[in-house]
């Protein structure tokens, strides 16, 4: 007698296809393009977890950037300033400075500013 996997095989079946949830057409409703649609997602979420980090880097880099300059230094004199200075402070900091705290930001740049020399 051979084995059909009953419950075994409807358990897989609906955990593949929970995990096609709003995925349109037959890549929501049929198995085998269920399943090629899966690992392609997999995919995609595993090369965009690291794309992500290098977008949120790039508009930190930004906003530094157009608050420094407000503030009349470049960023890569505000950088260059606060290494100088000794200041360690990621970009994600300095950018939510920039945008929430600005007085904080200004003595931030102010600091650099003076450990570069300029006046």
């Amino acid at each position: 007698m051979r084995t059909q996997r009953g419950a075994a095989r409807r358990q897989s079946k609906r955990r593949l296809f929970q995990r096609a949830k709003g995925f349109r057409s037959g890549r929501g409703k049929l198995l085998r393009t269920v399943k090629e649609t899966i690992v392609r997602a997999n995919c995609y979420a595993t090369r965009d977890r690291r794309v992500r980090k290098r977008e949120f880097r790039a508009l930190w880099i930004t906003r530094i950037n157009a608050a420094a300059r407000i503030l009349g230094l470049r960023y890569g004199e505000l950088i260059a300033g606060l290494k100088k200075a000794q200041i360690d402070l990621d970009r994600k900091t300095l950018a939510e400075m920039a945008v929430n705290d600005t007085a904080a930001f200004a003595k931030v740049v102010e600091s650099a500013r003076i450990a570069l020399g300029k006046t």
